[in-house]
């Protein structure tokens, strides 16, 4: 259980980095437009200051407080690790990235950005040791009003961008194509990270098995 445990959070934590990288990406091509969160986030990052990912974790707090509130449960430790991190690996990879210096600079950042965000989506998910505060928010919604989760999800998304865009967001046919195309490369990356988990998982198994072998075959020898 406890290498079980290991090789889940090795991939829960390195999914967030990489999605995060793939936030992070698509903001410095904004040119294109950004995710439906991120119109939100960056919209309050210009009217009111802190950080994007200050004001991701901010909005986290908020929907994990009310979905708390409704579900009358404490969230999960990895909903609250979701929360904090994200926030602040896309303020470090915001430092870290050079900025955009063109349209063939936009587009390269904000294709990549999209690729990245969903493989680093299906690692984090791989391991199933709890959703993100939107992702619960967005089960939430369609628990409420008996719909698929793929179209509550882009009911809630459609929703968010509208009012991230009242406030001076970013929006684009970027914003479309990521809330179009984010599933898809879920959906292909997803069965590859659980396989490649679950061979991690077994492998490192039938590494003790081997050992509690050699062990007992060097105490009857001796």
């Amino acid at each position: 259980m406890r290498r079980e445990l290991k090789w889940k959070w090795l991939f829960f934590f390195g999914g967030l980095a990489v999605m995060s990288l793939g936030v992070s990406m698509i903001i410095k091509g904004k040119a294109l437009g950004v995710g439906p969160w991120d119109v939100l986030h960056i919209a309050l990052f210009k009217n009111i200051g802190l950080t994007v990912g200050s004001w991701s974790v901010i909005t986290g707090v908020v929907i994990v407080g009310s979905t708390s509130l409704l579900l009358k449960e404490w969230p999960r430790l990895a909903t609250l690790f979701n929360m904090f991190l994200c926030g602040m690996f896309i303020d470090f990879y915001n430092w870290l990235l050079p900025n955009s210096s063109g349209v063939i600079f936009d587009v390269f950042y904000f294709v990549m950005g999209v690729i990245v965000l969903g493989v680093g989506c299906a690692l984090y998910i791989s391991p199933k040791l709890g959703a993100g505060p939107r992702d619960t928010l967005m089960i939430l919604f369609a628990k409420k009003f008996g719909c698929s989760i793929g179209n509550a999800r882009l009911a809630m998304e459609a929703m968010i961008a509208i009012i991230g865009w009242s406030l001076g967001g970013p929006i684009g046919v970027g914003t479309i194509i990521i809330a179009l195309f984010t599933g898809y490369i879920v959906q292909i990356s997803l069965p590859f990270f659980e396989r490649m988990l679950k061979v991690k998982i077994d492998s490192e198994g039938r590494k003790d098995v081997l050992s509690d072998k050699d062990i007992d075959h060097l105490a009857k020898e001796i």
